[in-house]
């Protein structure tokens, strides 16, 4: 080929980000279907248009692939967050916004619920060793914050927690319903995904939300407790 024929270098990068998006696409499959330990980088290549010694070169092997895979994960949900315009919205329609996003988001990625689920049996172990997923930081409890400061300044928030406290409150509900359906759906004959019961759960999360945040804290001191 003369060098009037060759790719030209913008060309051979969109290539290469095509390739490297196509294999993250596969792997994020294998990894939460089989699992860190189960998923083949052999099939991985042979599910894409590449081999087995490119995947090694853009990723550098299986596991810098997984943590790669958690990266592209994590960095959806967190552009999702950041980008939550909730500034307009009065701090109780705010938070049914933020927690109808997670919803969603949850229920629209089954595959990352699983990919969590995985990386917590390996401890984070490749969270914890990742730059890039400890620059991320969470783009939810920032919103959150501003809107716990605000519910609270204009006398509508009292509960006495933080944005974490709220984060955790809202990702539990919407964890557990898409990683607990089969098992939940097993014991008690009830689809927590259920189409038809999807307004209901998106309804009653937020409710439970809001009422908690805008309702007096009930304390017991000691004497209550004597």
């Amino acid at each position: 080929m003369s060098s009037a024929q060759k790719p030209a270098p913008a060309e051979r990068q969109r290539d290469a980000a095509r390739t490297r998006a196509e294999i993250l696409a596969v792997a994020t499959g294998e990894f939460a279907r089989d699992g860190y330990a189960g998923a083949r980088v052999d099939k991985i290549a042979d599910l894409t248009r590449t081999t087995k010694r490119m995947i090694y070169y853009y990723f550098g092997g299986k596991e810098q692939l997984f943590t790669a895979v958690l990266e592209a994960a994590y960095s959806e949900i967190r552009q999702l967050e950041g980008d939550l315009d909730v500034e307009h919205l009065d701090p109780v329609a705010a938070t049914r916004r933020l927690v109808e996003l997670t919803f969603d988001h949850h229920e629209a990625h089954p595959d990352f619920i699983r990919l969590v689920s995985i990386e917590n049996i390996h401890e984070a172990e490749h969270i914890i060793a990742s730059e890039k997923l400890s620059r991320l930081g969470s783009p939810a409890t920032d919103v959150l914050q501003r809107i716990l400061e605000s519910g609270r300044k204009a006398g509508l928030f009292h509960a006495e927690v933080d944005a974490i406290d709220v984060h955790a409150m809202i990702s539990s509900f919407c964890f557990f319903r898409v990683s607990n359906r089969h098992t939940f759906g097993a014991l008690f004959a009830r689809d927590l995904v259920d189409p038809d019961s999807r307004d209901h759960y998106r309804n009653m999360l937020a409710d439970m939300i809001c009422a908690y945040l805008t309702s007096p804290p009930l304390h017991r001191d000691e004497e209550e407790l004597s």
